[in-house]
C-alpha cells in the first residue's frame, strides 16, 4: 500500500521516481480502508529534506499511511520557504485535538542548548504530554528521542569534547524485539551529534530497554512501553549523502572537523559515499508501522483511552 501525499508536495514527485508507491487524495479515496494516520513534528532547519526522509522509510511497507506535517506553533522556520510552510504544515494548536496512530519527533540542531532554554521547550513538553492521550505510538529522533526521555524519565544528554561523526557498528542487544525483527547481530547507523546519553543513566531509570548499542557511539535506540515510545539517538533516517553534506559545509566555512568515520570508501572524501544502513533503516521504520497496525484500535477515537 502506498503513502498519501498532496501531490504538490515535493516528496511525492522524489519518492515515485524512487519506485515509492504514493497516492493523492482522490485515489487514497477509493479505498475502503482506514490507513494509519502518522505525523512528523519537523523540528529541522531543512524541512523538505527531513520529509523526504521519513516518508521514505514509513511509505515503503504494505499499510497506507495518511501523512501529516506538524510545526511548533510559535516558531518560525528560517531556512524553508513561507509558502511550503503554510501549504502543507499545520502549527501544533491546530491538530491538539486530533488523534494519531503515529508521531515522529525529528532532531533538531540545538544540542548545545539546555532543554529548558529551547525557545519552543514549554509548548515541546506539552506535545510529549499529549502523545499520552491523543498518540498510540510515538518516535524520538535523535534531539527528539533526548527530549522525551529527558522529559519523561530525566535522563540527561551529556556533551562531548568532539563531535561524533561517521557510521558506527551497533550490536542488536534483543533479537526478539518486534521493533528489530530481520535485524542482523550488528547494523551501522549514521551518527552526527555532540552530545550522548550514558547507558548506565537509562539503565537506572525505571521501564527502559536498549535494543542497539555501540561500544562507540553509546545507546541508539531505546523502547520505553509505559509510554508507548521509542527513542533513537542516531540517524537510520538518512540519506546515502547527508553526512557529505555535512562535511562539506564544515570544511567550506572553515569549522574544524573530522571526516565522517567509516563512511566513505578508504576515509577518502574524493569518492562517492557508501550507503550500509538503508536495509536496516526500512526494516527498523517498517517494524514499527506494523506493530503500530497491530495494536490501535480501528475506531482512532479510542486512542488514548482506558
Amino acid at each position: 500500500m502506498p503513502i498519501k501525499l498532496p501531490s504538490s508536495l515535493p516528496a511525492f514527485d522524489v519518492l515515485r521516481r524512487e519506485g515509492v508507491q504514493v497516492m493523492g487524495e482522490a485515489e487514497a479515496m477509493r479505498q475502503e480502508i482506514r490507513p494509519l494516520k502518522i505525523a512528523l513534528l519537523n523540528l529541522m532547519p531543512k524541512k523538505i529534506q527531513t520529509e523526504n526522509q521519513f516518508a521514505r522509510l514509513i511509505g515503503a511497507g504494505p499499510i497506507q499511511i495518511d501523512f501529516h506535517l506538524i510545526r511548533m506553533t510559535e516558531h518560525q522556520t528560517r531556512n524553508t520557504a513561507a509558502d511550503h510552510m503554510e501549504a502543507f504544515y499545520r502549527p501544533f494548536s491546530d491538530v491538539a485535538d486530533e488523534k494519531f496512530d503515529g508521531l515522529i519527533i525529528t532532531g533538531a540542531p540545538i544540542e548545545h542548548l539546555e532543554f529548558d532554554a529551547v525557545t519552543y521547550w514549554d509548548e515541546l513538553t506539552r506535545v510529549m504530554d499529549w502523545t499520552q492521550t491523543n498518540v498510540h505510538s510515538t518516535f524520538g529522533v535523535c534531539w527528539g528521542g533526548m527530549a522525551m526521555i529527558n522529559h519523561f524519565h530525566g535522563v540527561k544528554k551529556h556533551l562531548l569534547d568532539a563531535k561524533l561523526f561517521g557510521c558506527f557498528k551497533h550490536r542488536n542487544l534483543d533479537t526478539s524485539s518486534p521493533f528489530l525483527r530481520g535485524f542482523s547481530d550488528e547494523c551501522v547507523i549514521p551518527v552526527s551529534r555532540w552530545t550522548e546519553m550514558r547507558q548506565a543513566e537509562i539503565d537506572a531509570a525505571s521501564g527502559l530497554t536498549t535494543l542497539l548499542a555501540s561500544d562507540i557511539a553509546g545507546p541508539a535506540l531505546v523502547t520505553d512501553p509505559g509510554h508507548r515510545a521509542l527513542y533513537i539517538f542516531n540517524h537510520f533516517e538518512y540519506d546515502d549523502d547527508t553526512l557529505k553534506q555535512e562535511y562539506d559545509r564544515d570544511i567550506a566555512a572553515g569549522t574544524p572537523i573530522n571526516i565522517p568515520g567509516n563512511y566513505y570508501p578508504d576515509d577518502d572524501p574524493s569518492r562517492p559515499p557508501l550507503n550500509r544502513w538503508r536495509s536496516h533503516a526500512h526494516l527498523l521504520y517498517g517494524n514499527w508501522i506494523n506493530e503500530i497496525y497491530q495494536s490501535t484500535p480501528y475506531d482512532i477515537d479510542q486512542i488514548g483511552r482506558p
